[in-house]
This record gives C-alpha cells, sequence and structure tokens, in this order.
C-alpha cells in the first residue's frame, strides 16, 4: 500500500510510539509485506531467523524487536512487537469500513458493465467496459476489473487475507488493507474465491480462466492465458507465470514460481518452483513421464511372488 503522501520516519515513529534508528527526515512511502516490498516500504521481522531476509530486502523502513546495526540507507523502527506496530499503521492509513448499500463509495461502473440482482461490491471498486458481474458475487473494496471480465455466481473476490500470528491469547490476524487486480478477458467460475494481498494486489493476468470451486491466496500474481481448472488451491504469495495450465485439486504450496508453459495434472502437490515448459505429476509433484515411470517400477514390486 503506497501512502497518499510522502511521510518521515520520525512521523510513522511518533505514530506508533516507538524508537527509531536512522535520519529522522528518512523518506517512507508505504507498507508492504515482505514478498512485495519496494524502496520506501515499511517491513516487519519479529524473528532472527528472517532478520538478513528484512533488512536485505528492497524495503528501506525495518519493524524489529532487536537493536542491530542499520544497513545503509535504510532505517529501523523498534518495537518488541513487530507485527502489532505493522497492524496499527495499516489500521491507520486504511481503516475498515462498514457497508449497508449494494454498492459502496467511490465506486465506478461502466455503462456498459452487466450488474446482476444481488451482487455486491465494495467502495473504491472499479469497474470497466463489458464486464459482467453475476447473482450472489461479492466485490470487496479497492478491487479493479478491467474490460470483458466475467465474474461467475456466488464468487468472493478480495476477501482478507488468510495470514495469522499464534500469541498466548490465540491467532491474532494480520489486517489485510491491499486489493486485488482482474485483468481483461478474465473468466472466474462459480463460487470462486481470491483473497486480496495483504498490502499489495492479488493479480489475475489478461486472458486467463479460472473454473468452479478454486481458491487463490494473498499476493499470488497469475499470468496472462492460463487455465485453472476446478478446486485448484494456491497459497499466498504464488507466481503462476504466462499460459499454464493447473489441472483439478491441483495444490500449491506459498511463495513459489511455476513457470512459464507449465502444465500440472490433476491432484498434484505443488512443494517448490517449477521450470517452464513441462509437464508434472504426483506429490510431490514431479516432471510427468518420471513420475509414472516410478508407478510402473512400484507396480512391478507389488507383482512379485
Amino acid at each position: 500500500m503506497k501512502f497518499e503522501r510522502i511521510y518521515s520516519l520520525k512521523e510513522i515513529a511518533q505514530l506508533v510510539n516507538c524508537e527509531f534508528i536512522g535520519d529522522e527526515d528518512h523518506v517512507v512511502t508505504g507498507i508492504n509485506e515482505i514478498h512485495r516490498v519496494e524502496a520506501g516500504d515499511i517491513v516487519f521481522v519479529d524473528h532472527p531467523k528472517y532478520y538478513d531476509k528484512a533488512l536485505h530486502s528492497a524495503a528501506t523502513t525495518i519493524i524489529i524487536n532487536k537493536q542491530v546495526e542499520c544497513p545503509e540507507g535504510k532505517a529501523l523502527i523498534l518495537s518488541d512487537a513487530p507485527f502489532d506496530v505493522f497492524n496499527q499503521i495499516s489500521l491507520h492509513f486504511m481503516p475498515p469500513t462498514r457497508q449497508s448499500a449494494s454498492v459502496g463509495n467511490n465506486t465506478v461502473i461502466a455503462e456498459s458493465a452487466f450488474i446482476y440482482p444481488n451482487a455486491y461490491i465494495g467502495s473504491n471498486v472499479k469497474i470497466g467496459e463489458n464486464v459482467i458481474i453475476h447473482p450472489g458475487a461479492v466485490i470487496h473494496d479497492n478491487t479493479r476489473i478491467d474490460e470483458g471480465a466475467i465474474i461467475g455466481p456466488n464468487a468472493v473476490i478480495g476477501h482478507y487475507a488468510f495470514y495469522y500470528k499464534l500469541k498466548p491469547t490465540g491467532r491474532e490476524q494480520l489486517y489485510s488493507c491491499g486489493g486485488i487486480w482482474i485483468q481483461k478477458n478474465v473468466e472466474i467460475g462459480a463460487c470462486t474465491t481470491i483473497d486480496k494481498g495483504v498490502t499489495a494486489d492479488t493479480i489475475i493476468g489478461e486472458g486467463t480462466k479460472i473454473d468452479n470451486h478454486v481458491h487463490i491466496g494473498h499476493d499470488t500474481i497469475i499470468g496472462k492465458n492460463c487455465i485453472l481448472a476446478a478446486q485448484v488451491g494456491l497459497a499466498g504469495c504464488v507466481t503462476v507465470e504466462d499460459n499454464c495450465i493447473l489441472w483439478g485439486q491441483v495444490g500449491s504450496a506459498a511463495d513459489i514460481t511455476i513457470g512459464e508453459g507449465s502444465v500440472v495434472l490433476a491432484q498434484s502437490g505443488i512443494s517448490k518452483d517449477l521450470k517452464g515448459n513441462q509437464t508434472y505429476f504426483g506429490s510431490p509433484c514431479g516432471e510427468a513421464k518420471e513420475k509414472f515411470k516410478e508407478i510402473a517400477a512400484i507396480r512391478m514390486l507389488s507383482r512379485r511372488k
């Protein structure tokens, strides 16, 4: 999420009542979680295992629970609870809204778009030309739907990210202030759910077709002209490059990349990055021909007397 104006490190530290290390005029332009950070962003880290990743990421302001050496050109905000401070900043700059009408505030719908009855459309939504939104669909805040896209019945676009921290009092949610970008000529099937980004956008690329009962996690980026068949489930921060096909019930772990032109056969489980232009099968999935050889070998073993 980018702020509406540039803030100084001192202003942000005062907002959350924290000490800081760095130039008080250090520039802060937004807030992002670790997978989507860029220069000017704030990120948080609260475990020594991830200190180096956060400190050497593109983020230039790091909320951290230990006083460490500050990398050149960056700044630190010190807190015993970085997760809470990150949430506090997100909530300050994008507080939650409540809505009783079927269409929210600051929403723009093109005249040629067709919205069926009983669809819900939140605030700060932009719906382009010739978009079709079927009955029962829910389009949450901060969603952009480009020209020619189709949203199926009872699809949910932009629900909050499934991201929690375990505390002594239970699991606390990381507040989602990101959005969704559905690009041109995307089709989304009935009862499919696509979670908004934590602080950036979940993106569905131009021409991609998504079947019924598919789930796409927060901050996932799907490329152009992909096919996702029924009951595919993608965790958060997955990258699916252009022209991929994921057949029914394929599941993916978080923070992996599926290379351009990949085909993943039904009921496969993806646990690591996949190279492009290959066909995969199995759980954990591998190159399909090799997996079929393994299955044949196991069959032969079972037939031995």
